[in-house]
């Protein structure tokens, strides 16, 4: 069991051991497909239904013979071969969907299902306004609860380090993209050359689920990206990508996601550098942004977020600013309420000593 891309249409598809499409699953993505989500959409589809089925070959179930308490099964059987809680959360998902899909009425409970516990607000009204009635708990669906992960900023350090072993001007436009303007790695190389405007200072970027935002270019940015055409650009190039290969059999044609990883991981090991990956460039502008004082609306808008809660999953203060803005107001509240250290206050005004605190009192033998 595996997916694969389909050569007719282009999407990704599931077939079996064999080579045969699974037709109950490739029905599900082409529907997908016709909603009009994204390839990528598709294509996580399918690598998570291939999990499903490879499960559901070990046990030897139907999908149309699925329960709540097979998925709990499931899920034991995801955590032995060591999956993460999201990944088993995304593929719970994609496996209730298959199942409405084919069956709407749901998976049907059985003896041994253990679900999550609705929040219980009690009967009667809401209690702090009382002008509706309280609806009655929705049973809610299974799954794994996922640890809050904090994704902390490179240093600075390490980012002049990345930087400064970068030899060419696109990888360099490249990276300030990520660092300077939020942007994540798909939405750079897929960058056509009418969506930056050096003029207007602005790049018009598409993120997750083809929605459209325009964000400001940064000043170093254009002028990485301005040296990159004077100097390193093919030319002539038919390709109406941003960025392109400039080397080998594919140059002149637009970089690919696994050629960006390839770039990144080249300069990582170059520079010793293990956690310098795109997304944790776009987490470092993100955080930088709310060190330097920019709205959470407007920290949405500029990293494509389509609700504020991810926003605030995203950004992480490290320790030492959360130290620095405690000493800061310490600092202030010392000021207004006229305290001064120990040493001083307790100082004997008579006899010019001080008392301390693994000292003996001043004034006693």
């Amino acid at each position: 069991m595996r997916a694969q891309v389909d050569r007719d249409s282009g999407l990704f598809c599931v077939v079996d051991g064999a080579g045969k499409p699974v037709e109950q699953v490739n029905a599900f993505l082409r529907a997908v497909a016709t909603r009009g989500l994204s390839a990528l959409t598709v294509r996580a589809y399918a690598f998570d239904l291939v999990a499903v089925y490879r499960w559901l070959g070990v046990t030897g179930l139907m999908l149309d013979e699925l329960t709540q308490a097979d998925l709990l099964d499931f899920v034991a059987h995801e955590r032995r071969r060591g999956a993460q809680p999201a990944s088993i959360n995304r593929r719970l998902t994609a496996c209730r969907m298959l199942h409405s899909f084919w069956y709407p009425r749901g998976l049907p409970t059985a003896q041994g299902t253990s679900m999550p516990a609705p929040y219980y607000r009690g009967q009667g009204r809401e209690r702090r306004l009382g002008l509706h009635l309280l609806r009655k708990p929705r049973s809610l669906a299974l799954r794994v609860k996922q640890p809050k992960k904090l994704v902390a900023p490179l240093p600075a350090e390490q980012v002049r380090q990345f930087l400064q072993g970068l030899r060419r001007y696109r990888d360099l436009a490249i990276v300030h993209l990520m660092l300077l303007c939020g942007l994540r790695s798909r939405e750079v190389i897929f960058l056509k050359l009418g969506d930056v405007s050096v003029l207007e200072t602005s790049v018009r970027v598409f993120g997750k689920g083809s929605k459209e935002r325009v964000v400001p270019l940064a000043q170093l940015a254009s002028i990485s990206i301005q040296q990159y055409f004077k100097h390193e650009r093919p030319s002539p190039c038919a390709s109406d990508f941003l960025f392109v290969c400039l080397q080998g059999k594919r140059r002149g044609l637009g970089m690919t996601p696994a050629g960006l990883r390839s770039v990144f991981r080249s300069h990582r090991k170059s520079c010793a550098l293990r956690n310098a990956n795109p997304h944790r460039f776009r987490h470092t502008f993100g955080t930088d942004m709310a060190r330097g004082g920019v709205s959470l609306s407007v920290l949405q808008k500029l990293m494509g977020h389509s609700c504020a809660e991810q926003t605030l999953q995203y950004i992480n203060l490290s320790l030492a600013d959360v130290a620095d803005a405690f000493r800061a107001a310490a600092a202030q509240i010392q000021k207004r309420y006229d305290l001064e250290p120990p040493d001083v206050a307790t100082q004997d005004r008579t006899t010019g000593t001080s008392a301390g605190i693994s000292g003996n009192p001043a004034g006693t033998p």
